[in-house]
């Protein structure tokens, strides 16, 4: 009899590691249970088919469930539910329903590639039919249904976060009156409050109601209750953060980690043999604050899944670990950072230095040019460059790559100097902005 690999979760985790253990395997049985109605879709861009410009959630998706059997000889089993892991015994238990029944299925690799889900505070009212979380298609596809039925003229997106600030982008471009309600002092928690503000900015000048230090206290039909007053609201969109999948995974003593998430080796293991774990369900080690987080990415999720799949498949691969890099588009205004920012840094135990400099994204001189705001974090005395954060509009974003790369090779200031970036008016000023602000913070350290 062949070798069985199950995965939970047919998503991007799942079905990167899958793709790897075929490409080696030719002869292992795969069998993957996704309790969704989709397979390999990119949710980062379900705000986009929201805001109307991307046509469909179906549009989204790289690999239907018919490819990955036809192609990749994949068992995909949609509506299919795994309720409980048994470690000893090497075997789930699975909620088919489709066909309204329980069935067992032994293994010899496990993956776990469940995900996560969007963080629902216990409030009363939170289970109501109006409030929507949006990590999975499934959860996509309820908002939209639920957004032209009301016909949704008054959103209240709660969350000051990535999804939260593209989902009121979204309902902006919906049409709709839009209300941001933040619990902290800031929007987007991972940036500095000096580069936040001009997020905030941004947003309130293309329409969005921000309320920042407002506790949400309650969801009634047809408005949220606030510390800061009622807001009629015909639809609530919830982006406070995600809470990974793992109480299966607990409960067949799986060890966790950090918010949850389950607690993997470099290679994706788990606590329990012939088990692995990859994606928002799994922790990441940061290469900077050299500490394993729970940082929820489609771009690690499928990092992971691609070196669990070639290690499960009896290859040999290492996830060296993240910098924590994100960017986004909120209206005109690009946002992206890595690395550490000021708190993180101090939190990780380094003493640092840091400098915000403003500069255009061409020659100031070309049509085009946009304004950029750079701000740099390094360890004071080493110049070692830690951290990186950028605001700006067209052109603005991308260049947190360079900054990421810089990161990972462990790079000081003097390099980043140095570094022989490209350079014409149509792309950059001569100087590029985030060596500007390498050649300020220079004169700190």
């Amino acid at each position: 009899m062949a070798e069985r690999l199950i995965v939970i979760g047919a998503d991007a985790a799942g079905m990167s590691a899958a793709s790897q253990a075929r490409r080696r395997r030719p002869d292992l049985d795969i069998v993957a249970f996704e309790k969704g109605n989709w397979t390999s879709y990119s949710a980062c861009g379900i705000p986009y088919v929201v805001g109307g410009e991307v046509d469909s959630l179906e549009d989204l998706v790289a690999r239907t469930p018919q490819e990955l059997r036809n192609k990749q000889r994949i068992d995909v089993r949609l509506r299919h539910e795994v309720v409980s892991i048994d470690p000893v015994a090497a075997r789930v238990t699975v909620r088919d329903h489709v066909h309204h029944r329980e069935l067992q299925l032994g293994y010899d690799q496990l993956l776990i590639a469940s995900g996560a889900r969007p963080t629902r505070p216990d409030l009363p009212g939170i289970d109501g039919e109006s409030v929507h979380g949006v990590q999975t298609l499934d959860d996509a596809a309820n908002l939209l249904g639920q957004a032209r039925q009301s016909r949704s003229s008054r959103v209240v997106v709660v969350g000051g976060g990535y999804i939260g600030l593209e989902m009121a982008e979204a309902f902006l471009r919906w049409g709709a009156d839009v209300h941001l309600v933040e619990g902290s002092d800031q929007l987007m928690s991972t940036f500095d409050p000096d580069m936040a503000a001009p997020i905030r900015a941004a947003v309130e000048r293309h329409g969005v109601v921000v309320r920042t230090g407002v506790q949400v206290q309650a969801f009634e039909p047809g408005r949220v209750l606030t510390s800061d007053g009622p807001l009629e609201a015909d639809l609530v969109v919830l982006g406070i953060g995600v809470t990974p999948n793992t109480e299966m995974a607990s409960a067949a003593g799986i060890e966790l980690g950090h918010r949850g998430a389950i607690k993997v080796d470099r290679r994706q293991r788990t606590s329990r043999q012939g088990v692995w774990a990859a994606g928002d369900c799994a922790l990441s080690f940061h290469r900077v604050s050299e500490r394993w987080q729970h940082i929820a990415l489609g771009t690690v999720a499928n990092r992971q899944g691609r070196v669990a799949g070639i290690n499960l498949a009896s290859g040999y691969a290492t996830f060296p670990g993240v910098v924590g890099t994100a960017v986004s588009k909120i209206c005109a205004t690009e946002v992206g950072r890595t690395g550490l920012n000021e708190t993180e840094a101090t939190t990780a135990g380094f003493e640092h230095v840091s400098t915000v400099v403003e500069s255009t994204t061409r020659a100031g001189y070309f049509p085009g040019s946009r304004p950029i705001t750079v701000k740099l974090v390094a360890e004071r005395g080493s110049g070692r460059v830690l951290g990186g954060q950028i605001v700006g509009e067209e052109g603005a974003a991308n260049r947190v790559d360079v900054l990421a790369a810089v990161i990972t090779a462990g790079m000081d200031l003097e390099a980043l100097v140095d570094l022989d970036l490209g350079y014409a008016p149509p792309f950059s000023p001569l100087w590029d902005p985030v060596v500007v602000a390498a050649r300020v913070l220079l004169k700190q350290v």
